[in-house]
């Protein structure tokens, strides 16, 4: 692991008021939201805090999350296109962002491939992504075609000496 992100813990009562908006958006959600606001939602917004973990090694970002619903997302770093900062209005009031990863291949209608919200010092870990990505292509690109042309013609001659064996 090159770089583990840590959380602001604002992001509990991030997590707090934007479900209680939600669920007073909806005649439905307001006996849903005073549940939420006096127990439920201090309990869900705690637990979800202490699973969130994101991770950085050699080749991959690493994402978990949930609390009933575990979600685990592992990203190569070459699949990566683009990362973006989100800020609304209400992420500006908690001092908080969200970070977009947009990954090559990703299907339209699957959004993003993964949001991370509430990472300390974001613009920090964006630039050690993006580094890390940086050295993956220049380590790729710098491989001697030589190399390679050797390689694949000792793998076909190895490759010839088999079938003569058998026939």
């Amino acid at each position: 692991v090159l770089v583990k992100a840590t959380f602001n813990p604002i992001i509990r009562a991030y997590i707090i008021f934007y479900v209680a908006m939600i669920l007073l958006s909806t005649i439905v959600g307001i006996p849903l939201m005073i549940i939420w606001l006096f127990g439920l939602g201090k309990w869900y917004s705690r637990h979800y805090f202490d699973k969130l973990e994101c991770e950085l090694t050699h080749h991959t970002l690493r994402f978990k999350k949930g609390i009933l619903l575990q979600i685990e997302k592992t990203i190569p770093l070459e699949n990566i296109q683009d990362m973006t900062f989100i800020e609304g209005p209400l992420l500006r009031y908690f001092n908080l962002c969200i970070l977009k990863i947009e990954t090559a291949g990703q299907a339209q209608h699957y959004g993003n491939e993964m949001k991370l919200v509430g990472i300390n010092d974001a613009p920090g870990f964006r630039a050690a992504v993006l580094a890390q990505r940086q050295k993956l292509a220049e380590k790729k690109t710098s491989v001697d075609p030589t190399v390679v042309l050797t390689e694949i013609k000792e793998s076909l001659l190895r490759i010839e000496n088999l079938l003569r064996q058998r026939t």
